[in-house]
């Protein structure tokens, strides 16, 4: 942001200049940069005169953004990709709220029209390459998404975008030690100066995870992804999701959910993206904070009277996955089972990947095998070891699942 900041100081009349700086606003999905996205809006009008049709696409998207309507935003972005298929930026940014509005199919489609129109021999090509794998891994097609991605790392080997889709790839794999050395690896080249490094290092830390290496999990927490507990609702995100498995896990964090709540806190979360709200509600409920938790909630619902976009992410997942997560840590887990159920399948509604809205699943697993709901725990870690046979925590859920108690049928008619 500094580099751009230098070059509007020298160029105010620099309209791509303006977008650009709109665009990385808008997709942080924070509610603090609306009033900087509007600025980049106001800039790129006093310069309207000189503005060409492209730049005035951007305008529109982010002016789409600017008011909620998170899905008029993407597809604004990606019109203007379609018309201008060399604009990478345009590409990008709706790559970038494809993810942030789940939509995994737009994720793999939307590059999928535009590639073709660039050859390898093109400055930039390995990037689109990159924006392709993880469009293809999010819609499972994972063979197709790791070729895509590391001939994009071949391309590009500092392209943290496309060694975290191949990262995916070995995660949903189950391919976790080969995922370690993959990231490990190329850490050189991705962790340099690169603002997205955080959420590598988080993917790392689900393979320590998985062969129960908690300790250097958190040692990962506290040396590259929570080291300056900054207000950075994304980095943020990655640390809740990681403090949240490790505690599942009955892992003592320390502190650590303090630090997060009341940053959180510091950041008046709520009400704005839901995804981030609930990871917000977890910090808050984790740390015993049950004040700050119920004024995040209660940001929320509100949100319900809007008519945008995250008032649909907020009444279809958010909420009823934030009071979930809430009742799991008072011990209410029938609550957290049936907000969780519900949602299940819908989940996708309110952004994130596959990799991080599985904080829903494992949370729903462990909730039905605390309550001793045999038949629904046992189904649920079935379903995860046909998606992914060689994760010994599946296994761990499968174990638990086939010793907890039988199935209520009190329980099963409540829900009927």
């Amino acid at each position: 942001m500094a580099m751009i900041d230098a070059v509007l100081a020298e160029y105010p009349d620099f309209v791509m200049a303006h977008c650009f700086r709109g665009g990385l606003f808008a997709t942080s999905s924070e509610a603090a940069c609306v009033d900087e996205i509007r600025a980049a809006m106001q800039a790129i009008e006093e310069n309207w005169a000189v503005a060409n049709d492209r730049e005035r696409g951007h305008h529109a998207a982010l002016a789409a953004w600017s008011v909620g309507d998170f899905h008029r935003a993407a597809n604004t972005y990606g019109r203007v990709a379609s018309a201008y298929p060399r604009d990478a930026i345009a590409l990008q940014f709706a790559h970038l709220c494809d993810f942030l509005n789940g939509h995994a199919t737009m994720l793999r489609d939307r590059v999928a029209g535009i590639l073709p129109q660039w050859t390898p021999a093109d400055e930039g090509y390995g990037y689109l390459l990159g924006m392709k794998a993880f469009g293809l891994e999010e819609s499972g097609a994972y063979a197709k998404a790791e070729e895509a991605g590391r001939q994009a790392v071949d391309a590009e080997p500092g392209d943290a975008w496309a060694v975290h889709a191949v990262a995916h790839v070995l995660e949903m794999e189950g391919r976790h030690a080969e995922g370690a050395r993959w990231l490990e690896s190329s850490a050189d080249h991705w962790s340099q100066d690169n603002f997205f490094a955080y959420h590598n290092w988080w993917h790392l830390s689900l393979y320590l995870l998985e062969t129960a290496d908690y300790q250097r999990a958190i040692d990962l927490y506290d040396q590259v992804i929570r080291t300056t507990h900054s207000p950075v609702a994304m980095e943020m995100v990655d640390a809740v999701a990681l403090l949240w498995r490790l505690t599942l896990r009955g892992v003592n964090v320390g502190d650590r959910w303090q630090e997060l709540s009341k940053t959180y806190e510091q950041m008046e979360m709520g009400g704005y993206y839901a995804f981030n709200d609930m990871h917000a509600v977890i910090a808050h409920s984790a740390a015993d904070r049950a004040f700050a938790a119920e004024r995040c909630l209660e940001k929320m619902r509100d949100a319900l009277r809007g008519h945008d976009t995250n008032a649909m992410m907020t009444a279809d997942v958010g909420l009823p996955a934030a009071e979930a997560m809430q009742a799991f840590l008072n011990g209410d887990y029938r609550q957290t089972i049936d907000k969780l159920y519900a949602v299940r399948a819908v989940s996708h509604h309110f952004g994130g990947s596959n990799a991080q809205r599985d904080i829903l699943g494992v949370t729903l697993v462990e909730a039905a095998i605390r309550d001793g709901q045999r038949g629904l725990a046992v189904s649920l870690a079935n379903e995860r070891m046909g998606a992914k046979s060689s994760s010994p925590t599946n296994r761990m859920f499968l174990d638990r699942a086939r010793a907890a108690a039988k199935p209520d049928l009190t329980v099963i008619a409540e829900v009927a």
